[in-house]
């Protein structure tokens, strides 16, 4: 654990230390270096009533392979509090820790992971209705906002759409290529590579930098299958492994079976820009960028999807485009309410929807997002 990325106050904190009443397991998702540890860290400062174990470790896969509650017991001693990080690392990881919640209801288990994917399908089923999940992203611009200040951190807002807010890039400015480089080529690319023994990587290096280059834009399987020297369904099981992985994440189009509307469409952005700049080697500033709308865009659509996990919010999310190429960047539904949103980094004069969206959905509610007002769509405001 990085002690320095522990420093800025996490949103899922409070949420996390008001399940541990609850008497279920938490399980905390997350992509490597989001913070996870540091933030167990920071509900634990000192860790004395805890056991932590780290499944990536081969001693610790061990103890679990030949698990019994007794032996369980031994090691807890007095500790009421088990952790395992990594726990996606452990063969039969779910049933050995529901013969925990079972068998020793007074210990409070919490496992974390950073692969959905993994982590999900062993523990979903052994777990049911046992078990809190939570996720944790980079950090937020809400969070940072209360760290340092919202007029600060929109002032850094340039930094951020190039580097990211993983929370290392975030605490050690200057350094931010160089940490980077190690989170995509030490972590993410490793275990990815490692889930799906992956025997191409060049393959799944040369569709990221695809997707990165396409973001904002519709994707076609068959083009990505074409440009990678891949056949469709690899690109799709790829893409099913980066998205469970946290590094990027599919946005569908919306229809009501408007005669014009695109159905069946799909875009693809990246969890954090700093990642997505790494895979094409572009850490150039923001002024003069061809890119910057593009990044402004990734940003807010990957800020979103925070906020309103943070909030706890149920919300669809997707894109609107018609044949005639009208299109708006963001729409949500929610609670039979239809919201647009229209993002622009560059904005010198006032933004409309399209004449079709509004004669099509005029009870939906239109804004355009830059950074003269992003706290509203980040901040200020609950929906």
């Amino acid at each position: 654990m990085n002690p320095e990325a522990g420093v800025i106050k996490r949103s899922k904190a409070k949420a996390i230390a008001d399940s541990m009443k609850s008497g279920k397991a938490i399980i905390l998702t997350g992509a490597r270096q989001t913070g996870k540890t540091s933030l167990l860290h920071m509900l634990f400062p000192d860790m004395e009533d805890v056991l932590f174990l780290d499944g990536d470790n081969f001693d610790v896969q061990e103890i679990f392979r030949t698990l019994s509650a007794e032996r369980m017991r031994a090691y807890l001693g007095k500790k009421k509090t088990l952790i395992i990080d990594e726990a996606q690392r452990i063969p039969d990881i779910g049933l050995r820790l529901k013969l925990i919640t079972d068998q020793l209801p007074d210990i409070l288990l919490i496992a974390t992971g950073s692969s959905s994917f993994e982590l999900a399908n062993k523990v979903n089923e052994p777990l049911t209705g046992r078990k809190r999940d939570f996720r944790l992203y980079p950090l937020s611009f809400s969070e940072l906002a209360q760290e340092y200040g919202l007029l600060a951190e929109k002032r850094m807002l340039p930094h951020r759409l190039v580097y990211g807010s993983y929370p290392e890039v975030v605490v050690k400015q200057g350094e931010e290529k160089i940490i980077l480089k190690e989170i995509s080529d030490s972590y993410l690319y490793k275990d990815i590579l490692s889930w799906e023994q992956i025997q191409k990587p060049e393959k799944l290096t040369r569709l990221l930098q695809a997707l990165a280059l396409q973001i904002g834009s519709q994707v076609s399987y068959s083009e990505l299958a074409s440009l990678c020297g891949i056949d469709a369904k690899t690109v799709e099981k790829y893409l099913n492994i980066l998205e469970q992985a946290f590094i990027v994440f599919r946005l569908g189009s919306f229809s009501r079976n408007a005669r014009n509307e695109l159905k069946n469409s799909r875009k693809i952005y990246f969890y954090d820009n700093g990642i997505r700049n790494s895979v094409i080697a572009n850490f150039a500033a923001m002024e003069g960028r061809q890119d910057a709308g593009l990044l402004w865009e990734n940003y807010l659509m990957s800020e979103r999807k925070k906020f309103l996990d943070d909030k706890g919010l149920w919300v669809n999310s997707y894109f609107w485009r018609t044949r005639e190429q009208k299109e708006i960047d963001l729409i949500e539904e929610s609670d039979g309410r239809l919201k647009a949103f229209e993002f622009k980094y560059s904005q010198q004069k006032t933004i409309r929807p399209p004449t079709s969206f509004t004669k099509a959905y005029p009870e939906a509610e239109f804004k355009a997002i830059s950074p003269a007002n992003v706290e509203d769509f980040l901040f200020l405001v609950s929906v």
